[in-house]
Parts: structure tokens; C-alpha cells; sequence
């Protein structure tokens, strides 16, 4: 379960100040709701898209004892 700021807290400040959880949640729902995408939806997860790519993708870097390589949302 998600545990975060919602869409209109999110829809306030800059895709860049998103942590990168933000980003995954919020890409992972808008990409299973594709086709039902107004015009407005449809550029918002592009500007999340956008921003994760910027960071190079949701990967962390390296794992350790607590945290795995791929970001989890829940």
C-alpha cells in the first residue's frame, strides 16, 4: 500500500522534488489506466516519464542489508 503525498499535495511543487517512490507509484497507476487518459493525464505521466528518465531510471544504485536495488512504492 502506498504510504505518500497524493496527486493534488504532488501537484504543487516540481516533478524533480517527487522522491523517487512518488514517481514509481504514481507511473505504475497512470500506466495501467493509459487508455482512460484525458489529455491532461496523459501529459502528466508523461512529465513523470520524463523525470525518471532524467534520474536515469528508478534503480538504486546498490543494495545493502535493508533495501534491494529496485524502489518499492508500498
Amino acid at each position: 500500500m502506498y504510504v505518500g503525498r497524493d496527486m493534488t499535495a504532488l501537484s504543487m511543487i516540481s516533478k524533480s522534488e517527487w522522491k523517487d517512490s512518488e514517481l514509481a507509484f504514481f507511473h505504475h497507476s497512470l500506466q495501467q489506466i493509459t487508455p482512460y487518459l484525458n489529455a491532461e493525464g496523459q501529459s502528466i505521466h508523461q512529465q513523470i516519464i520524463k523525470e525518471i528518465e532524467a534520474r536515469d531510471g528508478l534503480q538504486r544504485q546498490e543494495a545493502d542489508y535493508t533495501h534491494g536495488t529496485h524502489v518499492s512504492y508500498d
